[in-house]
């Protein structure tokens, strides 16, 4: 009686693992997101995969290699919204960027997200559109919400040309048009023709400073190549 009461137990317990795998599968898959990076390998990336590499589930920039460089998305996507988790070391700076080609500089040809460690002292005197969250050079993102350096953060970033939003940690710290915010000129007085890019591929821009990032996905807004 005992041996057969303890084969039941684990057959229940299996069965509800199934029916909750299931449902949150069902979960994921109504919201519409999908994997960018499947925690195993840069299968589906470009650009620099000597300084990125795959790592116990994480995107990590390996101070040992080239340092910086470009990992980018083999595809383009247009309006899209972005979900990403990220863990900064102390004086870190990165940057996502979006609808970008895969030459020249994003921050320009396309646009840069900053991803930056604001609290360190060597970043005290940046420019406004330097911090963290800012569309480089063109709006300023607000501060504050970013999670003590070595706890992870989570983003979502949503865009749907020529508007954007990033929201950090729950808190909206970027709502605008980056069109509109530019028709007078930028805040870095510099040309972006990217700004009216509306589709390109999605990449992190690395300065030479580690940062990790996990749990990347995408929901397509528009359909692209």
């Amino acid at each position: 009686m005992t041996r057969f009461k303890n084969l039941i137990f684990p057959a229940f317990l299996l069965s509800a693992f199934l029916f909750a795998a299931c449902n949150s599968q069902k979960i994921r898959s109504d919201a519409g997101y999908s994997a960018l990076f499947n925690g195993e390998n840069l299968d589906g990336w470009v650009g620099n995969k000597t300084s990125y590499r795959a790592e116990d589930g994480m995107i990590v920039i390996d101070p040992k290699g080239t340092g910086g460089g470009n990992l980018f998305t083999e595809k383009e996507y247009g309006d899209f919204s972005l979900r990403f988790e990220f863990q900064l070391t102390p004086g870190a700076n990165n940057g996502l960027g979006i609808h970008a080609p895969l030459t020249g500089d994003a921050a320009y040809m396309g646009k840069e997200l900053q991803i930056l460690d604001n609290t360190a002292d060597k970043f005290a005197n940046l420019e406004v559109y330097q911090y963290h969250g800012s569309v480089y050079g063109v709006i300023p993102a607000k501060r504050g919400f970013l999670k003590p350096v070595g706890e992870w953060n989570s983003q979502e970033v949503i865009v749907k040309h020529p508007h954007i939003k990033i929201i950090l940690n729950g808190e909206v710290i970027l709502d605008g048009d980056y069109l509109e915010a530019s028709k007078n000129g930028t805040l870095d007085k510099k040309d972006h023709p990217g700004l009216q890019r509306s589709s390109g591929h999605i990449g992190f821009l690395g300065h030479g400073d580690v940062v990790r990032f996990k749990n990347i996905s995408i929901k397509e807004l528009t359909a692209t190549k």
